[in-house]
């Protein structure tokens, strides 16, 4: 079974938007060792539409870029009912039964599916109890504003630490897993 990972780059006070703004000091080698790890575990990304239409526009710009054979390659599963059409290279978009279709790609053979942004999925994702691990890389700023990973509204979730760890630049890497039961 795949297991279906929120992958998420996040300010200290949870902002999780335009990391472009902020993330860039804390990108060093112990950063790109992480994020290579992560890809070269899924084969799948699970996006909601604001964040693959982004992507969709960036990545196959960018085909030198560290990461770019990854994103441009790995299939693209976008839930949405209102795109239309998903252009991006090995994009499919889930309209229909959204739950029972990610549980049907857990059930297949394959490497994580990684979801990444797409907060208002997340946590719909969460609701559904449908997410195995939450993987946040934590810079150490304060934004003040933006977009927060988790918004009102979400039910308590309980989680256990799989892995923590600390970067030297100060980014704390942590991985939960929801408690279920």
């Amino acid at each position: 079974m795949r297991k279906l990972i929120v992958s998420e780059f996040l300010t200290a006070d949870g902002v999780m938007e335009a990391p472009n703004e902020w993330h860039g000091p804390y990108f060093d080698d112990d950063m790109t060792r992480t994020v290579a790890g992560q890809m070269a575990g899924s084969d799948a990304l699970l996006l909601g539409r604001r964040t693959y239409e982004g992507f969709a526009a960036a990545w196959p710009a960018m085909p030198d870029a560290p990461g770019a054979d990854h994103m441009n390659g790995v299939a693209k599963y976008v839930v949405s009912t209102t795109l239309e059409k998903a252009e991006w290279n090995n994009s499919t978009i889930i309209a229909v039964d959204p739950a029972d279709t990610i549980r049907a790609l857990k059930e297949e053979a394959g490497g994580d599916i990684t979801v990444m942004g797409s907060a208002t999925l997340v946590q719909w994702l969460l609701g559904q109890g449908l997410v195995d691990e939450i993987e946040l890389l934590v810079d150490p700023v304060v934004v003040g504003h933006g977009k927060r990973l988790f918004q009102d509204g979400l039910p308590t979730t309980p989680l256990s630490v799989v892995k923590s760890e600390m970067f030297g630049s100060g980014v704390h890497h942590v991985v939960y897993a929801p408690r279920r039961g």
